[in-house]
């Protein structure tokens, strides 16, 4: 969710294992190893994802049309899949990483964790989120 394309996917693992590298000395062990690594990821894919806005309002700035290719990509996912997308890329940073995470099968307890807040707030939060995300794929 943090990225458009594979290429970029490909260099965000590749920053993540870095700072995991660097930050593994940091580890102390008072969470799941698992859950250290979700949340120095996460970090990592929120600043590349500040990084790449910057990026692009100045690209766009600067050039005043689309790319016709991500038209194109958009084009080719199911309907469905791309309204979910577009929902989600819709929220906030903290809302998004619980989204993925809760995609991913993680308990309310790992989220809590790895985002640094509490599980009764992760359920909160998780029923907003779906609240939001159907009003706005029944919008669209």
């Amino acid at each position: 969710m943090y990225c458009d394309n594979e290429e970029h996917r490909k260099d965000l693992f590749q920053e993540i294992l870095i700072q995991l590298w660097k930050s593994y000395p940091s580890f102390k062990g008072d969470s799941k190893f698992s859950t250290w690594m979700y949340r120095v990821a996460i970090n990592v894919a929120i600043q590349d994802l500040r990084k790449t806005k910057k990026k692009q309002q100045l690209f766009f700035q600067t050039n005043q049309f689309k790319d016709a290719s991500v038209e194109q990509k958009s084009e080719a996912i199911d309907e469905k899949l791309k309204l979910m997308h577009m929902a989600i890329s819709g929220l906030n940073k903290v809302e998004k990483a619980i989204v993925m995470l809760h995609l991913e099968e993680k308990s309310n307890e790992e989220i809590a964790d790895i985002v640094g807040i509490t599980q009764n707030y992760v359920r909160v939060k998780m029923n907003r989120i779906k609240t939001k995300l159907s009003k706005t794929v029944k919008k669209n």
